[in-house]
């Protein structure tokens, strides 16, 4: 009798053990089966490592890429290579993580069915950017290595995010080891680059002063061309007088913000820069950006201004720092950027893009005098005729790199139209001065976004 007790026990805990790990089947099934069919190592689902199945269009349904046969392109050389960081290379040098991301959903894969594609051939994935912006971005660049980025504030739509240098994947280029040309071609440099930011960072300096100084509007700053902490100084090109903090801003006096980083205080600029998240990676459609940096360890009174001017060792990525223009232009609470829209499979949407509210980093009272500082600079400075029917509202920077390289350019804002609501970001490395060079490649593109969202 106690044999067969202890043998029903041993039974019965076989059985419990088999239902345990079919429960866990189940639910891991029910939650990585997507992933387990999409792995990258499916040759029927990639190409390399990028995707390799279904048609790739941009927002207006040009096709970009089609991987029902082989790997082809977009018929015009232009698109091929103002697309090519967000589709890949035919070897996989490039990756395309984004576009990648939604592997499962163009097979036409669900847990109940399985892939229920039965044509084979993958479906449609439609993205946010326009082919017309991204060609009209690489023109305006004339060969510079940089980034454009602008998305929609609103809506978290990528209009256009490129990247140069590129190259045409049905004409690869001979790229040899220390070419310059092609320094850094394989990088998508919207993700995947951090930049010391220059003068476009006093947007975040500003921003805390206007926060944490009681009065700091009301107050003055004298600008001698130099302000001095014993052997050591912050410098301005030229004496800039006595100034308001919106007229420092718009003249970029390094001598007035190097005294009004005084009045904010170490902790309170950690603190707000931290709280902005404008060194934090950001993520989307499954791909992450790289981080940027703050760190005043170590730093003396004079690297601490330095820091608040977007120098020492600052270090912003474009596609957070235009996310975080964004934030500015909403009113405190933007929306989190993407690339991807839709996809469909079979005649289904498999996949459709919810916007998502990034967190509120300031309140709108704080938003709305950092926007009316940025449209000042336009007004005042750039100039509203670079940007015809547009309020535009931006701040340049001259990041400088030292050890004999030339500065890059920076250039970064929205626009205020409620028709278009904008943010951008504009790199241009070792381009000189930010807004002499950025400001005709930001024309030419937002004349063209503006076109596009007319539906011209």
């Amino acid at each position: 009798m106690n044999r067969v007790t202890k043998r029903t026990w041993l039974m019965g805990l076989f059985i419990l053990i088999l239902f345990l790990g079919m429960v866990f089947f189940l639910a891991e099934y029910a939650v990585e089966s997507g992933d387990w069919v999409s792995a990258t190592g499916s040759p029927h689902l990639y190409n390399g490592s990028n995707l390799g199945t279904g048609v790739v269009t941009d927002r207006s349904g040009e096709v970009l890429l089609d991987m029902t046969e082989g790997r082809t392109y977009a018929e015009n050389s232009t698109t091929r290579k103002s697309t090519l960081h967000w589709l890949g290379d035919r070897k996989g040098f490039i990756q395309a993580g984004a576009v990648s991301s939604y592997t499962a959903q163009m097979a036409g894969f669900d847990p109940v069915n399985g892939i229920y594609d039965s044509s084979g051939q993958g479906g449609e994935e439609k993205l946010t950017i326009s082919a017309r912006i991204q060609n009209a971005a690489l023109e305006a660049m004339n060969g510079r290595k940089g980034v454009v980025a602008v998305y929609n504030y609103k809506t978290g739509e990528i209009l256009c995010a490129l990247t140069t240098p590129t190259y045409d994947p049905d004409n690869v280029p001979d790229i040899q080891d220390g070419d310059e040309t092609y320094s850094g071609v394989y990088l998508n440099r919207f993700l995947q680059s951090a930049y010391v930011p220059g003068s476009i960072f006093k947007i975040v300096t500003t921003a805390v002063a206007l926060e944490t100084v009681p009065g700091i509007e009301d107050m003055t700053f004298t600008c001698t061309g130099e302000k001095s902490y014993g052997t050591e100084s912050v410098t301005c090109e030229k004496a800039h007088g006595t100034q308001t903090l919106k007229q420092a801003f718009a003249h970029s006096c390094n001598c007035a913000f190097a005294q009004v980083a005084e009045k904010i205080g170490r902790k309170n600029m950690e603190k707000y820069v931290k709280k902005f998240g404008i060194t934090e990676p950001i993520s989307f459609d499954g791909v992450t950006s790289v981080a940027g940096n703050y760190d005043l360890e170590g730093a003396g009174i004079v690297s601490y201004a330095w820091s608040t001017i977007g120098q020492h060792t600052d270090l912003v990525n474009p596609a957070r720092y235009m996310t975080f223009m964004g934030q500015i232009a909403a009113g405190g609470q933007g929306v989190e950027p993407y690339l991807v829209s839709e996809v469909r499979c079979g005649g289904e949407v498999t996949y459709t893009a919810k916007p998502k509210k990034t967190e509120r980093i300031f309140s709108e009272e704080i938003a709305a005098k950092v926007r009316d500082y940025m449209r000042n600079n336009v007004k005042t400075i750039y100039g509203d005729g670079n940007f015809p029917g547009l309020s535009v509202c931006a701040k340049s920077g001259t990041s400088q790199l030292g050890g004999g390289l030339k500065s890059n350019a920076m250039f970064a804002g929205f626009v205020e139209n409620e028709e278009y609501p904008l943010a951008f970001m504009v790199v241009v490395e070792n381009g000189g001065y930010g807004s002499a060079t950025c400001v005709p490649v930001l024309s030419k593109v937002l004349a063209v976004c503006k076109q596009v969202m007319d539906g011209e």
